[in-house]
């Protein structure tokens, strides 16, 4: 059980999360949403351990994240930020196997069997396969996104945190990236991924918490955390008669 209690963060002397809790399992598939600005992406963070907040904690079981070193924080949550810069032009099936760095800090031709395996599935339910052996930065944004996402599938972790994981992906793999995020929850994962794309959270999240100024304004399944005083509150939003939204006057 991953426990998020009372957690407030300022950044730049500015309020940016305010008594935020909330408990999460395993299985869960979280969609964290709200409008620019509203601190998903600090929660996120928090999250991870690597921002500290100025009150409350995260517990991952009855462990504080702040008291973890790098390695168990590693065993235990994958982390998938919006910016993914690639310093070195690695092959693909290279930076795939830096999700393994914990278990086997070693390019993908030096792993063990269990390691390649791990990077093996990944790749595929990522479906990076095909340019496993191409250099990293031949690789268009879309293709290098897919990467990403496979490198946090072959973590050993048990928690993932994926902040915008669709942004440079074209529809279709954005939905094929939803179905592997389900998948992943359905084998005992928890997934809380930060989504702008409302449709695509409400079909395929069992769960959405939805952030605004800072605090937790809505939290259940997606018909009642999206309700319609919601999409007009927060997002000034509303859904017409064919389901498509369209702006509030």
């Amino acid at each position: 059980m991953i426990t998020v209690s009372g957690v407030h963060v300022d950044l730049g002397n500015r309020p940016v999360l305010s008594d935020v809790s909330f408990g999460l399992a395993p299985g869960e598939f979280v969609g964290l949403v709200g409008p620019n600005g509203a601190g998903k992406s600090t929660l996120l963070r928090v999250m991870t351990g690597l921002l500290a907040p100025r009150q409350g904690k995260v517990s991952y079981g009855d462990a504080d994240i702040a008291s973890l070193t790098h390695r168990e924080r590693a065993l235990l949550v994958a982390w998938l930020p919006q910016a993914r810069p690639v310093a070195w032009n690695l092959i693909a099936e290279d930076l795939v196997a830096l999700g393994r760095f914990v278990t086997s800090p070693a390019p993908y031709e030096h792993c063990g069997p269990a390691d390649k395996e791990a990077i093996d599935d990944a790749m595929e339910r990522a479906g990076a396969t095909p340019y496993r052996h191409r250099a990293v930065h031949t690789l268009s944004g879309g293709e290098q996104a897919r990467l990403h996402l496979a490198r946090t599938l072959a973590t050993p972790s048990r928690t993932l945190l994926l902040d915008e994981p669709g942004a440079a992906l074209d529809i279709a793999h954005r939905l094929a990236l939803m179905r592997v995020l389900q998948e992943q929850c359905d084998a005992g994962r928890a997934v809380v991924a930060a989504i702008h794309d409302l449709d695509l959270a409400s079909r395929f999240c069992s769960r959405i918490i939805v952030l605004d100024q800072g605090t937790i304004v809505a939290d259940g399944p997606p018909d009642e955390a999206l309700d319609a005083g919601c999409l007009a509150r927060v997002f000034g939003v509303r859904r017409n008669g064919q389901g498509v939204f369209e702006a509030v006057a």
